[in-house]
């Protein structure tokens, strides 16, 4: 082999060794300082707020808001959403072909039921009648006549003038016009209602929809879109679905008495929409439960009844129910956002005389979605930690901030569960925690 390729090799080989041994060095080097590093990071990572050198035990009291436990009547209820319904509502057609030579409706109309909405030309129907009734009045006079021979006969036959077969024909004549007498007045009751049906009626008290035919249009029964629609608008109807699991509770309900049923109404606003007066939510009640569950979807089907004197629910629209299916008597009731979670089950923080708290272990009942019903842990009267929760120890000092306490919502919520733990979803925890963060020194 050529010495100078040899030579280059072995600076080669020299120069990478170099290099490993460099990189080596340094991260021998980087390791130890990180290791150095650690325990004081470790220092400083345990020390918490109820600790030396962390708040709320002997250092700045932690500000947050508080609320009573009250004892009181807990009403249960199940949200759903369901789909207005008139419980009558109609098409108005012509049953009778010819024009349609008045309207007497306005789009929008309140109409009483036997109220004229509209009529039709009619001469064509008035002759129909007057040439039935003509008819009958030649046959009555036919069957008078008959009448009349047929007593005649009968005379005649006892004084042997006439066979009892000339009696008998003349008896079955008289039949015979008695017959077309009868005839014809089912002509001229037939032609009556034909003539009745060129003036077009309501058949029920409603709101009139949009005009679908202009006067002078030629109208009949075949017509697709009919005269104008009628929806019946008090009382009306919702339509709604509740999980198959909550059907044996409303029937409970339902058999104790009416079932109470009630709109609720989102008055959220938006940037460019301010926030708008909420309204008194229409009240209704229960009216029947379908007779089979859905096996696709596992709900049933029910249908609740509104005055709907104000007319504030419309046909077809969709709103969100609320039912009071239960209620728990002499529970006590804190907000909601007062229970937290630990490895141990539900806790909450209890505000002591002394402005510090005491973490009490919870046994939970009936959980709406505001409210919860405690079983054991609290008496009432005894103020629970409703924000600012996230800071505290057992002992930490607090400072009862002022106002409303946050999560005292009005008594009631959706879909409850006796006995779930927790009771605190994860925008609950979300909205505890920016209030920590805002109420932070």
């Amino acid at each position: 082999m050529n010495p100078d390729r040899m030579m280059a090799r072995s600076r080669t080989l020299l120069v990478t060794l170099v290099v490993l041994a460099l990189g080596a060095g340094a991260g021998a080097y980087v390791w130890q300082q990180r290791q150095e590093a650690a325990p004081a990071g470790r220092s400083a990572a345990q020390t918490t707020p109820g600790q030396p050198g962390g708040r709320g035990r002997g250092g700045t009291a932690v500000p947050v808001t508080v609320a009573a436990a009250q004892q009181r009547e807990l009403r249960l209820t199940l949200d759903a959403l369901g789909t207005v319904q008139a419980l009558n509502s109609v098409t108005v057609r012509s049953q009778v072909t010819g024009q349609l030579t008045e309207v007497r409706f306005r789009e929008g109309q309140e109409v009483q039921a036997g109220e004229v909405l509209a009529r039709i030309d009619d001469r064509t129907y008035v002759a129909a009648l007057a040439q039935a009734q003509a008819k009958q009045a030649y046959d009555q006079a036919q069957l008078e006549n008959a009448r009349t021979d047929l007593k005649r006969y009968q005379g005649l036959l006892a004084a042997n003038g006439v066979t009892r077969q000339q009696v008998d024909t003349q008896r079955a004549q008289v039949a015979m016009y008695e017959a077309q007498v009868a005839q014809d007045q089912a002509s001229i009751d037939t032609a009556k209602a034909q003539l009745d049906y060129t003036t077009i009626r309501a058949p029920f008290d409603g709101r009139v929809g949009l005009r679908q035919v202009d006067p002078g249009n030629l109208v009949g029964s075949g017509d697709a879109t009919g005269i104008v629609s009628i929806t019946q608008m008090r009382p009306i109807a919702v339509n709604f679905t509740i999980p198959q699991a909550e059907l044996p509770r409303l029937r409970r309900a339902m058999a104790a008495g009416p079932v109470a049923v009630e709109t609720v109404t989102d008055s959220g606003g938006t940037a460019s929409q301010p926030v708008a007066q909420a309204e008194a939510p229409a009240r209704g009640t229960v009216m029947t439960v379908d007779n089979q569950v859905d096996p696709a979807t596992g709900t049933v089907k029910v249908k609740a009844v509104f005055p709907n004197e104000e007319t504030r629910l419309w046909p077809g629209a969709f709103v969100s129910l609320r039912l009071g299916i239960e209620t728990v008597p002499d529970a006590t009731v804190v907000p909601l956002v007062a229970v937290q979670q630990g490895p141990n089950g539900a806790f909450a923080f209890v505000a002591k005389a002394d402005d510090t708290v005491e973490q009490r272990p919870l046994v939970l009942g009936a959980v709406t979605r505001s409210e919860a019903a405690i079983r054991e842990g609290l008496q009432p009267g005894e103020q629970v930690v409703t924000s600012g929760a996230l800071r505290l120890n057992p002992g930490s000092k607090i400072a009862i901030a002022e106002g409303n306490a946050p999560g005292a919502a009005p008594p009631g919520g959706s879909a409850p569960r006796e006995g779930q733990p927790g009771a605190q979803s994860g925008r609950g925890r979300q909205r505890q925690a920016a209030e920590a963060n805002r109420s932070a020194p």
